[in-house]
């Protein structure tokens, strides 16, 4: 019998519409056929692509060692078992909404508060953006994204949407304005293109910078201006480890006379706390009818009653909460000066950031001329040779090449050590191509220190922090989600 040869899948189950036949999704594939451990595998490739916390596991792990009842999995937890198999409200369990909303004010040094009836539970930040672009916009409607930004965002709000992402492009400093919001605008508007919104991260992902609050205010008279959403990314909100501090949307709406309706806040435990496996994404919004549309909207990605209950007992944890958050932070910023001093010693800079779990290095200076194509050949050297799961800037849109983010709070001081290590020997063998000079932003008051002169260990100064072993990602279509 001959059978007829066809597509039997959907459009878009074929389309390229994920977006995964690119190098931030190459990198991963290369780590997960050849992962690095420290004894099993000591020349694998160090992921240095995945924007994990995992600095803080061990407050984690202590804490539910000393409270075993906040787990249905446990003798001390068990009686509550029943009740948490069973079907719940898909709104999600009060308790869980109502630790949420505190968290969340928490983190945003308590200067707002947040209504837990306007808390809509989805499966992690993904899940989150895609479910507010189904309640803005329709097929073929546009949102205005600062570049550079995080490439999961053409996956997440296009790929089963239809909805279109059009670049904001930013000044040399990476510094969002009026003008390039204005000119991304009117390119639509000629071009017959309907906008529905702005999309932001703040923290950003990938310069791990701030917004002040000037400008925050100018993106809402902006958007009202233009009767547009604005949608907050502020998933890295807990993770400042220095000043200029994190400003939250919600500050500025109680500052300034808005239409309210038109404000979305994104957020997820993934960053903050180091818990994306828990895939614990939040919409908080402003607006009556999208809180919900998207309710109706969140039995396709709810959050477990399981993790729920677990999340509720955490978080309702006030002295728990407090030290984790400043511990955190601390954490961080030791981290965060150990790398990119490690990083000076060899001339290599970065952009000057006080927040994320990575930073923008600049390897500018290394590129064999000043393009897309150039900064992908030294990125494949990265990651072939070097052994280093870096993502390349053009993956992020970035229109200037030679920016690369590394991810360097997804590992223990051991391997941060070895990365280094690898790091040094690439840029001192690697002979500078002849450009002219060009000035770089680079992180503040560092002294280009001889590598050689110190010890490996004399460059961390925080103590060893050995985090449990991630089981390795077996696609990038799983675990490629930060």
């Amino acid at each position: 019998m001959r059978f007829i040869q066809q597509n039997l899948l959907s459009k878009i189950a074929i389309s390229n519409g994920h977006g995964e036949e690119i190098p931030y999704f190459d990198g991963w594939k290369a780590y997960d056929s050849n992962p690095f451990h420290p004894i099993n595998n000591p020349q694998g490739v160090i992921q240095m692509g995945l924007a994990e916390n995992e600095l803080c596991f061990d407050l984690i792990q202590e804490w539910i060692l000393k409270n075993p009842g906040a787990s249905i999995c446990t003798a001390e937890g068990v009686n509550e078992f029943r009740d948490t198999a069973l079907y719940q409200d898909y709104h999600g369990l009060p308790e869980f909404r109502n630790a949420i909303a505190k968290f969340m004010g928490k983190v945003r040094g308590d200067k707002v508060t947040f209504d837990p009836d306007r808390i809509v539970m989805s499966g992690g930040a993904t899940g989150a953006h895609e479910m507010l672009a189904f309640c803005l916009a329709d097929p073929g409607d546009a949102f205005l994204v600062p570049v550079p930004y995080y490439p999961g965002f053409d996956r997440d709000l296009r790929w089963r949407t239809g909805v279109q992402l059009l670049p904001v492009h930013c000044e040399s400093t990476f510094k969002l304005t009026i003008t390039a919001l204005e000119a991304a605008y009117e390119k639509a508007q000629a071009a017959n293109i309907k906008v529905k919104g702005l999309i932001i991260t703040n923290p950003s992902n990938p310069l791990g910078t701030v917004l002040d609050r000037e400008t925050l205010r100018s993106l809402v008279s902006f958007i009202n201006a233009k009767n547009i959403h604005l949608v907050c990314d502020e998933i890295y909100a807990a993770t400042v480890f220095s000043q200029p501090g994190f400003i939250s949307i919600s500050e500025i709406l109680e500052e300034m006379e808005c239409n309210r309706d038109l404000i979305h806040i994104v957020y997820s435990l993934s960053k903050d706390m180091g818990l994306p496996g828990f895939r614990v994404g939040i919409v908080y919004s402003y607006n009556d009818a999208v809180v919900n549309c998207a309710r109706k909207m969140s039995s396709f990605g709810l959050v477990s009653t399981q993790t729920q209950h677990l999340i509720a007992s955490m978080l309702s944890d006030d002295e728990f909460v407090e030290r984790y958050i400043l511990e955190s932070a601390k954490r961080l910023a030791t981290r965060h000066k150990d790398f990119t001093r490690g990083l000076a010693q060899v001339g290599i800079g970065c952009l000057k950031s006080s927040a994320g779990l990575f930073v923008w290095m600049d390897l500018r200076r290394l590129l064999k001329e000043k393009t897309i194509e150039a900064e992908t050949e030294l990125w494949r050297v990265i990651i072939d040779k070097v052994k280093l799961n870096v993502s390349p800037g053009s993956s992020f849109h970035c229109s200037e090449p030679g920016w690369f983010r590394v991810c360097f709070a997804n590992m223990d001081n051991e391997t941060m050590v070895v990365a280094l290590q690898r790091i040094r020997k690439f840029v001192l063998e690697t002979k500078e191509p002849e450009m002219p000079p060009k000035k770089r932003y680079c992180q503040g008051n560092l002294r280009q220190l001889s590598f050689k002169s110190r010890r490996c260990e004399d460059i961390m100064m925080a103590p060893s922090m050995m985090s449990p072993h991630s089981p390795i990602p077996q696609s990038p279509l799983v675990r490629a989600t930060t």
